[in-house]
């Protein structure tokens, strides 16, 4: 256990959670870069397939910016590379990770989750991009993912006014995958990371990587016909062969993730 995270880690996934129940899980620089630490050794760890991030208690997932530490001096310098949370300028992880937002997601913390693959949200989760009432503005991705993920009117609808959303108008939106009863965010979370794991790791990664980046070509013809290095890992695999081979023995393929 960090200081200002823990990890956990049950068969090939890993659950990360933000231990600053005391402010609402909010974070500072500090903990920004222990969690960089934490989610670099995810993506390097060629155990580990899945990961979830959540929050300690079941107030906040992450109420976003420690302002008081900001307000009070505290040091800004150490915010890593790889942004808030070391997740929401961290472009090159081809693996799941899935937001269990246990209670508030705000400005920062919501930026979070919209940088996760999915949300799974408990009854009591709240979202928003408040940012415009304190004089500032969503810039850890915050205004970028959620236009792409919801379309340009609702997310303006979210961004301009910094209103607060519940899980159940986020699923309506979009950008929530599932609500469940309050206290089982992580439970729930638990079986969606289960149901990736049941398929191939490197088909699954593939897939992330072609959807991610094909957003950003011009057209579909372009984005059909790019190379994505993860798909070309998964046809170079073991698991290629695996899977039909399963599938014809009528059992469980053995995925290897190489």
């Amino acid at each position: 256990m960090g200081e200002y995270s823990s990890v956990t880690r049950e068969g090939r996934l890993t659950i990360v959670t933000i231990e600053r129940p005391e402010v609402m899980n909010s974070l500072h620089a500090p903990g920004n870069a222990e969690l960089s630490e934490i989610f670099d050794d995810f993506v390097a760890d060629k155990d580990q397939w899945v990961a979830i991030v959540t929050g300690a208690g079941d107030r906040a997932f992450s109420a976003g910016n420690d302002l008081k530490y900001t307000a009070t001096g505290g040091d800004t310098s150490m915010m890593p590379a790889t942004g808030f949370a070391g997740l929401t300028s961290r472009f090159d992880n081809p693996k799941p990770v899935i937001a269990a937002v246990n209670g508030i997601a705000m400005g920062g913390g919501f930026e979070i989750a919209l940088a996760c693959d999915l949300i799974i949200a408990a009854e009591n989760a709240v979202f928003a991009l408040p940012e415009p009432r304190v004089g500032l503005a969503a810039l850890a991705g915050g205004m970028h993912r959620l236009p792409r993920e919801i379309g340009m009117k609702q997310a303006m609808g979210m961004m301009l006014t910094g209103r607060r959303v519940s899980a159940e108008e986020g699923r309506q939106l979009g950008f929530v995958n599932e609500v469940v009863p309050v206290g089982q965010a992580l439970e729930a979370a638990k079986r969606w990371a289960a149901e990736i794991l049941e398929c191939a790791p490197l088909s699954v990664r593939g897939s992330k990587q072609a959807a991610i980046e094909g957003m950003n070509v011009p057209s579909l013809e372009a984005a059909i016909n790019g190379k994505y290095d993860q798909i070309q890992k998964m046809f170079k695999s073991a698991d290629v062969r695996e899977g039909p081979l399963a599938f014809a023995e009528k059992r469980s393929p053995n995925w290897k993730g190489e």
